[in-house]
């Protein structure tokens, strides 16, 4: 194993990070040929955690985050020979439930809560707020602690119970979609229109560090977007490049975006 190479992939200290830890644990599993499942990680980074593990020998990984479009997912590293059917990536399903009729919490909210108890983000996945509390995606060593010890969210009483994957329902992301013609595919004025900001602002925005393309911060006003790209903001909410039509007759392009909340 290269670990020098390996960690070649990785394009920052934090992924740098990440790829040591995936290395670390895929040597555990060549050696006692048990699988073995990673912290909870954005797409990009799942990603990057599927390319160590399937270049090295006798390997194989899989992403589970609860459900088919989860942002955050474990990966399981596991020897060949053994089925994805057969191997168990340390998730679980909680409830939380209270009287928000007349408080208004956000993801944001419940995130607090959880962080709150002492617990690390990277034992957490998604968050899918309801209308009477939400269901969050936990790594499993945590999901008893947070039983017991999560009280409230916000000013509101709430309580807290395990349920299945069944049962996890996850809602269909509320979207709209955004047409706009742009002068080129510049993140800058991609970002600026589906976000509804002034393209001065989105500048600072993206040079400030708080801009995701792909997942992965980018602090390049005039990279370039693709169809299918993913644009993220924090406290922003997502807006995915959907199509691009022909240009108009001032030689703009047509972009149809898709902005999630």
């Amino acid at each position: 194993m290269n670990r020098d190479k390996l960690l070649n992939l990785a394009a920052t200290g934090e992924e740098r990070e990440v790829v040591a830890r995936v290395v670390d644990l895929a040597a555990m599993v060549q050696k006692t040929r048990r699988p073995r499942v990673t912290d909870f990680y954005d797409p990009y980074r799942s990603r990057l955690v599927i390319r160590v593990v399937e270049s090295l020998p006798g390997l194989a990984a899989g992403i589970d985050g609860g459900y088919p479009v989860a942002e955050r997912s474990r990966v399981l590293i596991f020897p060949h020979g053994l089925s994805r059917e057969e191997t168990e990536t340390g998730l679980a399903f909680l409830e939380i439930k209270g009287n928000f009729r007349f408080v208004d919490v956000s993801h944001r909210d419940y995130l607090g809560a959880l962080l709150g108890l002492g617990l690390q983000r990277d034992k957490l996945g998604d968050i899918l707020v309801t209308g009477d509390g939400a269901r969050v995606i936990v790594a499993r060593e945590v999901a008893d602690h947070i039983t017991g010890g999560l009280a409230s969210v916000g000013r509101v009483g709430v309580t807290v119970r395990e349920i299945t994957r069944a049962e996890l329902d996850p809602p269909v992301p509320a979207s709209k979609e955004i047409a706009v013609t742009v002068r080129s595919m510049r993140l800058d004025a991609l970002a600026a229109h589906g976000f509804g900001l002034s393209r001065s602002k989105m500048v600072r925005e993206i040079t400030a560090g708080k801009i995701y393309l792909n997942w992965r911060p980018c602090v390049d006003p005039a990279a370039r977007v693709n169809p299918g790209d993913l644009i993220s903001a924090r406290g922003r909410g997502r807006v995915e490049v959907a199509e691009t039509g022909g240009k108009t007759k001032k030689d703009r392009i047509n972009v149809t975006l898709k902005r999630f909340k």
